[in-house]
């Protein structure tokens, strides 16, 4: 059975070809933010329909980087991109398959699956993901099932308040794990990208000090099994793992007993595409 499946992001989209469950093509491209939804689907769509045309795909299955109303598939909004709201954006792709079934989580879920199905979290329970590249997001496994939450939200790590009075976050409040770490704002707050200042060993000594915080209220509220970290940011190796392991072993409390075990997604920049394809064979 042939699987499209689809990564959105705030600076990218992704799309990949799999037969069974061998990738046989991949293609990724840039977005324009400013554009919004209108653009990304000016640049998605026809690149969609080429693929089709040539591979006949049975099923798709998406990986969006925001909320997603699960039991109605649509997009509940994207923090980064404007245009995306209520969206119905598996009915679109449905159209330009000829009907085919459509699936769609928020990336982090995806994530979560394809670490899990994959990855580095490969049968762990519970298990974390957490993406960090433009905004960051969570993914919570139990016995391989996502823990979405009554109303689909659950997971969303990015904006627990990590500083007290920190700076303000576009969620409208401040000092969030997104805002302190994510991408988007390391640029705009540093003037040079989240590569280039994770290989300097004194900012990463203050970087995982916010990034702990989240991580620890994860731990004391979960315990998982496993926490697996994925999206760009990840590719800092064993620059930035190494001073966070560190840095949260610290901050965990000495009478916890809680596994620490913090390790970057193995699957790198296709956890989203092989957990698209996850969330194809759940459904």
């Amino acid at each position: 059975m042939k699987t499209l499946a689809i990564d959105i992001g705030g600076t990218k989209f992704t799309v990949a070809g799999f037969d069974g469950e061998r990738m046989t093509r991949r293609e990724s491209r840039a977005t324009d933010r400013a554009g919004g939804r209108e653009k990304l689907m000016e640049s998605l769509t026809p690149l969609l329909r080429e693929w089709h045309a040539a591979e006949r795909f049975d099923r798709c299955g998406i990986g969006f980087g925001g909320p997603v109303y699960w039991p109605s598939q649509k997009v509940a909004l994207s923090t980064h991109v404007g245009g995306w709201s209520e969206f119905d954006l598996p009915g679109h792709i449905r159209e330009l398959l000829d009907g085919a079934p459509v699936v769609m989580d928020n990336d982090a879920n995806a994530g979560a699956l394809g670490e899990y199905r994959h990855g580095a979290g490969k049968g762990c329970s519970p298990l974390f993901y957490m993406t960090v590249s433009t905004g960051i997001g969570g993914g919570v496994l139990i016995d391989g099932q996502v823990l979405r939450g009554r109303d689909s939200w659950a997971g969303e790590i990015g904006h627990l308040n990590v500083l007290p009075d920190g700076p303000d976050c576009l969620c409208g409040s401040n000092g969030c794990l997104e805002r302190m770490c994510c991408g988007l704002w390391l640029e705009r707050d540093y003037g040079a990208p989240a590569s280039e200042l994770l290989r300097n060993p004194e900012f990463v000594r203050g970087y995982v000090v916010p990034m702990a915080r989240g991580l620890k209220a994860c731990i004391m509220l979960l315990n998982p099994e496993r926490i697996v970290i994925g999206g760009g940011i990840s590719k800092a190796g064993d620059a930035l793992f190494g001073p966070l392991r560190e840095e949260l072993a610290r901050q965990m409390p000495p009478w916890s007993q809680a596994r620490v075990d913090v390790q970057p997604a193995l699957l790198g920049d296709d956890s989203v595409l092989y957990g698209a394809l996850s969330l194809c064979l759940q459904s």
